[in-house]
């Protein structure tokens, strides 16, 4: 009978421990080819072990050709001699200029105006830390059980909660689908509406909505705005079965959409079975003084709005963790056709998030980010406002969201004038970027300016570089 000891197991588990051993026997010979292993059973009596232990073992080595088995005979040692190994092939090695990879930026700017991170100092690491270290120890099992395809129940029900007192949105657990990223859900979309669906999107618009709808191979349309945000009629003419909107606060222009033109929209979606409005509400925690407007899905009584936000924007820009809420019946047909897909949230972070929303943290988060924020932008605008460059600038900003648009008065070209100012270590956005097609004359020189990443030591610097960029 095999018998092996267990003083020296080390960290091993069991059975990889005794795996280990039978396998060294059998490569130096000890145990010979041919040589017949004990029953699971006696062997784990002699050893004092579970029979588990031993089926796993076996398993193990039987999975890599260390051993046999003959049925109702028992499990026999590998003739490692006869084993046709394959030939020694060298494999090439890829260039670099035959991998696509994505390289780390390194690029470093005295201001940014362009970027939209989250500062490090603002994040509250101390209590994620401690609701990580809660949840680890009261949800172990939680932790390790599937959850469903639309995320942790109680998650959905702290974000159910969340709406109703921010946007007066009364909706049910069952309607929220959670997601790692807005990208993520917007496929999702795609699907649970349907391929053979027109699809509409703003004009300027943020690219990276067109780009997926490119990805899924749909048709989409680009619908002009105004100063009220899309132009209706033009998406009646266009034929299109679903919008995508940002009304709250519209990206890159600012634009948020009034009553008036929501009531529209929501009249445009009833006039057809077949239409729906997907609503970005991606950063309406940002209204920066007096209350949101409310959002079209709290106002949507034909049950044709898809809700759709983040948690980039509130919490961090690296917090991959977003949500929609589905009118009921898309609810239920995304349940039937879609309950395949497994949540993209890992269960720590939902459990994290969840006690983070029900135990105040979140509110408070973002009643000092509001805060936060709004002193940024009155920094940045009283400094624009005392400096040279105030006589040849028009700001535009609604007291909404991260960023507004600033207008300048020059006679060089928008490029020309952001090759300048990268030079000098400013770097900023023209909005004429946005646009699918030619600029209208609205958006010539005008520039967005995010301040939710500003480095304010820099910024008078910053404004006196602008200022002299403008020269001819």
């Amino acid at each position: 009978m095999l018998t092996y000891s267990f003083d020296h197991i080390g960290s091993d588990c069991l059975y990889i421990y005794l795996y280990k051993c039978i396998k060294n026997d059998i490569l130096n010979g000890t145990l010979s080819a041919g040589t017949k292993l004990p029953s699971k059973r006696s062997f784990a009596k002699n050893l004092a072990v579970s029979t588990i232990t031993i089926e796993n073992t076996y398993e193990q080595l039987q999975s890599e050709g260390y051993i046999y088995s003959i049925p109702k005979k028992g499990f026999y040692v590998t003739d490692l001699e006869t084993l046709q190994l394959p030939p020694e092939i060298t494999a090439p090695v890829p260039s670099k200029e035959s991998i696509l990879y994505t390289k780390p930026q390194t690029d470093s700017y005295t201001v940014d105006l362009v970027s939209n991170k989250t500062s490090t100092d603002n994040f509250p690491f101390s209590i994620w830390a401690k609701l990580i270290r809660e949840t680890i120890s009261t949800k172990s099992e939680e932790l390790m059980t599937t959850p469903p395809c639309g995320g942790i129940w109680e998650l959905r029900e702290a974000i159910c909660h969340h709406l109703k007192d921010f946007r007066n949105m009364a909706v049910t657990p069952a309607q929220i689908i959670i997601g790692a990223g807005t990208e993520y859900l917007y496929g999702l979309l795609i699907q649970l509406l349907g391929f053979n669906k027109k699809y509409a999107i703003e004009n300027p618009g943020y690219e990276k909505i067109a780009a997926i709808y490119n990805s899924y191979n749909v048709k989409y349309h680009y619908i002009p705005m105004d100063e009220k945000g899309i132009l209706v009629n033009e998406l009646e003419n266009s034929g299109a079965d679903v919008v995508h909107i940002s009304p709250s606060h519209h990206f890159p222009t600012g634009i948020v959409t009034p009553i008036s033109r929501r009531y529209e929209l929501l009249g445009w979606a009833a006039a057809s079975a077949n239409r729906y409005i997907i609503e970005d509400d991606y950063d309406s925690e940002f209204r920066l003084t007096g209350k949101p407007i409310p959002s079209l899905q709290s106002m949507d009584i034909t049950q044709k709005v898809i809700y759709i936000n983040t948690f980039t924007k509130s919490l961090s820009s690296t917090m991959r963790i977003s949500y929609m809420v589905l009118p009921p019946e898309l609810a239920n047909r995304f349940l039937e056709q879609l309950s395949f897909y497994s949540c993209t949230v890992s269960n720590f972070e939902q459990y994290a998030l969840m006690r983070f929303i029900n135990e105040g943290y979140f509110e408070k988060h973002i009643n000092r980010m509001r805060n936060f924020y709004h002193k940024q932008r009155d920094i940045l605008l009283d400094a624009i406002k005392r400096s040279p460059l105030s006589s040849h600038v028009t700001i535009m900003e609604e007291d909404s969201g991260l960023h507004f648009l600033l207008k300048l008065k020059m006679e060089i070209s928008d490029k020309e004038f952001m090759q300048r100012a990268l030079q000098k270590g400013v770097k900023l956005n023209s909005l004429s970027a946005y646009y699918h097609d030619s600029p209208d004359d609205f958006a010539a020189h005008t520039f967005i300016i995010n301040y939710s990443y500003l480095n304010t030591e820099h910024l008078a610097e910053a404004i006196n570089v602008l200022y002299d960029c403008i020269k001819k």
